[in-house]
């Protein structure tokens, strides 16, 4: 009996130490806002002594969380730990009042060691440019949900001041978010015209200084002012005198190529729009990161490709995200598929303030031409010979006159195979192979369509090369091992003309 109890009691023993390996540790509490920023700080200051660009992008890329969760208490706890000093001095009028702590609220010592959140203690040395730069990028931010515009304004200023009395080239991705923030609030009060010289200095300082994010950032805010007052000649003007560089990120680089794709619809160069937003689109963030960037380029790709002559794909307007957006747009596709040009006016009508606060409503008025020439292709498919006065009735058009002025004006674009008999007034239509016409393989389609895949690859291959990551300072060990062998060679040639070295000592293959 006392065996059997012995076995159970080392059972027992044994499952309660099995529980106890078992159980995962509790997880570690989630880092306070203020935490979370002076380990960026950390970061910033890292990527400063070791030159390397890749610790600021990092605490950039958070920058969007880390504003959801910022408040005054925590802005006031990080700038209370910097040293005493201009810094210090200069974010704390800026520094919007925390809330107090209430008595009841107070944090009491558990009896353990140290209180629950033990304040840091104040810094011993001064913050470096791009700290500082970086706090008050911070301020900006809660400041500008605050709602407190002005003052936001007043501090961008200043920054902007400091920024273009410095010279360092790990300050431009911060330099870069604190102008973009500075338009931001221009915009929000309706005046960014006035901000125009400021950034064409800037932009003239950052290609001098070859501060290439700064310079993408610019270039696209110009673009952005330009087009917001329509004066697409001088945005093109910008751009023609003007290179965007080739090492900007995808987000400025989508950017970009959505207005230069903008600026080339309404310049009737629908071929290069078209290619431009379609890059926009693959270099933009993803449909639910960016949603809003990802309708507006999307519309007008849709309205450019109209203007092809091309009917977009219906799982388009079936996306999660676009569907809402598209849904008007659907409508003036759908009127321009079957070429009806009543649903088209109706259309138009019904959305015209939505078509306008889009920016796209003159492009689209341009369609009214592609309804009646797809309506023509229609009846150019389905009829070998067809009247003109039968082309009038089922295009709802005005006269037999405009029916053969569209036709023929659609057979000299391309649009149509066929001819038009005024004598006879009636359109005749062909196909491939008849009449002495040869098939796609006779024309320069099959060329350009290769030309087009051969031009893709070619950029996927240089942007990838582009893209590749090489370590730092690798070049120099090549230096050391080759300073090296030049210095053995020196050695040898004095050995041998002192006489040192003898015949026998060299190898034979010498």
């Amino acid at each position: 009996m006392a065996s059997k109890k012995e076995e159970a009691a080392k059972m027992q023993v044994d499952e309660s130490a099995k529980t106890s390996t078992t159980t995962p540790a509790p997880p570690k509490p989630a880092p306070t806002p203020a935490e979370e920023v002076r380990a960026n700080l950390q970061l910033i200051e890292r990527a400063v002594s070791t030159l390397e660009p890749r610790y600021t992008a990092r605490v950039l890329r958070s920058l969007t969380t880390l504003r959801k969760k910022l408040d005054a208490k925590a802005l006031a706890d990080v700038v209370g730990g910097l040293k005493d000093g201009p810094v210090k001095q200069g974010l704390l009028p800026y520094l919007p009042e925390a809330p107090s702590t209430s008595a009841g609220s107070m944090e009491v010592d558990t009896g353990s060691g140290a209180a629950t959140t033990a304040k840091p203690a104040p810094a011993l040395t001064e913050p470096c440019p791009e700290v500082d730069v970086y706090l008050r990028l911070l301020v900006i931010l809660r400041l500008l949900d605050a709602g407190s515009v002005d003052k936001a304004k007043q501090l961008a200023h200043e920054t902007v001041d400091k920024i273009q009395q410095l010279n360092r080239r790990s300050l431009d991705a911060i330099a870069a978010k604190v102008y973009f923030y500075l338009a931001r609030l221009y915009e929000l009060q309706g005046d960014i015209a006035e901000l125009r010289p400021l950034f064409l200095a800037a932009q003239r300082t950052a290609s001098l200084r070859h501060d290439d994010e700064l310079q993408a950032t610019l270039i696209n805010l110009l673009l952005r002012n330009y087009l917001h007052y329509n004066l697409y000649q001088q945005a093109d003007k910008l751009v023609s005198k003007t290179k965007f560089p080739d090492s900007a990120g995808n987000p400025q680089l989508s950017r970009y190529l959505y207005y230069l794709g903008r600026i080339r619809a309404v310049q009737l160069n629908y071929t290069e729009a078209h290619t431009h937003l379609q890059q926009a689109i693959r270099r933009a963030p993803g449909a639910t990161v960016a949603p809003g960037f990802y309708q507006t380029v999307h519309k007008l790709f849709l309205i450019v490709e109209l203007l092809m002559g091309d009917i977009p794909e219906r799982a388009l307007f079936r996306h999660p995200v676009l569907k809402g957006a598209l849904a008007p747009y659907l409508k003036i596709v759908q009127a321009v598929r079957t070429g009806d040009l009543a649903q088209f006016q109706s259309s138009l009508q019904a959305h015209a303030p939505l078509f306008t606060q889009d920016g796209t409503y003159t492009l689209i008025l341009r369609l009214r031409h592609n309804v009646i020439k797809t309506g023509v292709r229609a009846l150019s498919i389905a009829y070998s010979r067809i009247s003109l006065r039968d082309i009038c009735l089922k295009l709802h058009l005005d006269s037999e006159e405009d029916a053969e002025y569209i036709v023929g004006k659609a057979v000299r674009d391309g649009v149509i195979d066929a001819r038009v008999d005024h004598a006879k007034g009636w359109m005749e239509s062909w196909r491939r192979g008849e009449g002495g016409r040869g098939d796609v393989y006779e024309t320069g389609e099959p060329r350009e369509a290769f030309q087009k895949r051969i031009g893709f690859c070619l950029d996927l291959h240089n942007e990838s090369v582009k893209a590749m990551r090489y370590p730092l300072n690798t070049h120099r060990k090549d230096l050391a091992t080759a300073a090296e062998a030049r210095e053995r060679e020196k050695e040898l040639a004095k050995e041998i003309e002192s006489g040192e070295h003898d015949d026998d000592d060299v190898e034979p293959d010498f």
